[in-house]
């Protein structure tokens, strides 16, 4: 659990060094050349650094102790700076990037030394490749060779799907740029440059989308990582204390999860032995999953005027 957060860390530092100098070289750019697309792609690293900054703030508030207000602690706060970075990415970062790239439409002006701009974009995008090789570096330690698309719609780890979003839109991004500027430096039409400005928004607002959506789905609250889920489930079916599973509820809490088991337990000679043959299960779940802070274990078992909603409980993995 501990290297989960080391890896993210470490990841959104590659991304805010990396940012801080594209953003500046932007912002130089763009006002030598006039160039809209550039002045966008500005914005936009500009927006990235921020973003980074709120999730930096987000781990650090996540390791917050618990108490009585908030018993079982902070973790779910990366969440909050999560959604925070991503209406960042769709407004400041998109939105801007369309109204400037409008306004160059309707207001064209022709650019000056477009070789600064394109040597410039073509830092970055190295910048930008280190960045993105960091992130990816540190999604492979824990993707279990699961595909990056497939990672990155299972994953429980915002900060490190938000730093990874982030890199691929600036990419794409610095190439549209890239091919507006270089577009407008052949033809000398500037509205080529405002079209790049525009599609670069258009690529931040589709990437914003999509990465609000994951993390909706963590702020509504969803299960451990479906292969955590499946293994806690085998081992609790596997020790010789548990008869079978009634019901287990997973749930990623941050970087902990918390557990809910109904479970009917093999009989034992007095009422102490059960509850020691819990403890034993939950110790094991504990010993071999340490991200498991919280596990709540239900004795139960199943009878025919049991008012039980079979079709709720299959509904489980």
């Amino acid at each position: 659990m501990a290297s989960h957060a080391e890896g993210s860390t470490k990841a959104i530092f590659y991304a805010l060094g990396a940012n801080g100098g594209i953003a500046l070289a932007k912002f130089a750019a763009s006002l030598y050349t006039g160039s809209g697309a550039m002045l966008a792609e500005a914005i936009h690293s500009l927006a990235d650094c921020t973003n980074q900054i709120f999730l930096l703030i987000g781990l650090k508030e996540a390791k917050k102790s618990a108490n009585q207000a908030h018993p079982m602690g902070y973790g779910r706060v990366v969440y909050f700076w999560a959604m925070m970075v991503a209406l960042l990415l769709f407004f400041v970062g998109g939105a801007f990037s369309v109204m400037e790239g409008i306004k160059h439409l309707q207001h064209p002006e022709p650019l000056n030394s477009t070789w600064v701009a394109m040597v410039v974009l073509g830092i970055s995008v190295v910048l930008e490749a280190f960045s993105l090789y960091g992130a990816m570096t540190e999604i492979r330690k824990i993707s279990n060779g699961k595909s990056f698309v497939r990672w990155f719609r299972e994953t429980r780890q915002s900060e490190l799907m938000v730093v990874a979003g982030e890199d691929i839109a600036a990419l794409a991004g610095l190439t549209f740029a890239f091919i507006a500027v270089l577009l407008t430096t052949i033809t000398g039409n500037p509205l080529w440059d405002a079209c790049g400005s525009i599609l670069v928004g258009i690529l931040l607002m589709i990437v914003a989308i999509v990465v609000i959506r994951e993390v909706k789905a963590m702020v509504t609250g969803e299960s451990a990582a479906p292969e955590v889920h499946a293994a806690i489930k085998h081992f609790i079916e596997s020790q010789p204390e548990v008869e079978r599973i009634i019901n287990l509820i997973s749930m990623q809490w941050g970087e902990q999860v918390m557990l809910a088991v109904q479970a009917e337990m093999r009989p034992q000679p007095s009422d102490t032995a059960l509850v020691d043959a819990i403890n034993r299960v939950e110790a094991g779940i504990q010993r071999q999953w340490p991200q498991v802070k919280w596990c709540f274990f239900e004795p139960d078992h199943i009878c025919r005027n049991k008012q039980t909603d079979e079709s709720e409980l299959s509904s489980y993995p």
